[in-house]
């Protein structure tokens, strides 16, 4: 069987939350779940490293505007981990090219990472903190029920991250405005900052 169903939906999950894939999958391979997981991710040190900044991951990303910071630290780190964990994965099944996967991997996570991002950055223009607890939260059982369908049923679990990606950017294109909007606003504060510095107080 390919291993591509699997090594889309990691990259989707990737980019949503690098480490809960990292951590899943090298679960799923010490348990004995699967034996699609390979070796470099069932080590000890992999294991508690992705545990670690799970957490850290877990507690920023639901603080308005350093979640939307994290993403943006994120930026490569995202991609980069949706490639890797594709080529170990395709390097693992020995039925697809390291490259090929690790290409898949890295470009599903650099969309779906661009989805999350995005619409961060809109949900942070609420005046409210608890649409980006709501939304981290159904992001992270979202990856973690996902991956683990994956497991067993890679195929099915690959459509559905199709679809939610779909979804996703359709989303984002609709949210462009408000986030435009939601810059220049930031940018129109700093310049008012900057003003009122040079001005000795706040503008009147």
């Amino acid at each position: 069987m390919s291993v591509l169903p699997l090594v889309f939906t990691s990259g989707w999950a990737s980019g949503i939350n690098a480490y809960a894939v990292v951590l899943l999958l090298g679960i799923f391979g010490v348990t004995g779940v699967s034996d699609e997981v390979p070796p470099a991710l069932e080590r000890t040190d992999v294991l508690c490293a992705a545990g670690f900044l799970f957490l850290c991951d877990a507690v920023c990303d639901k603080i308005p505007y350093v979640d939307s910071l994290w993403d943006t630290v994120h930026t490569v780190i995202r991609p980069v981990s949706g490639a890797v964990v594709g080529a170990l994965l395709a390097g693992q099944s020995g039925s697809v090219s390291d490259l090929a996967a690790g290409a898949l991997g890295g470009s599903t996570a650099l969309a779906s990472h661009a989805v999350k991002a995005g619409t961060r950055m809109a949900i942070n223009t609420s005046p409210e903190p608890f649409s980006n607890v709501i939304m981290s939260t159904a992001e992270d059982l979202g990856v973690g029920g996902l991956v683990t369908f994956a497991m067993f049923y890679p195929e099915a679990a690959a459509i559905i991250a199709a679809v939610l990606l779909l979804i996703g950017l359709v989303l984002l294109l609709f949210l462009a405005h408000r986030i435009r909007r939601f810059l220049r606003r930031r940018a129109q504060k700093r310049e008012e900052k900057r003003l009122a510095a040079g001005m000795g107080g706040p503008p009147r």
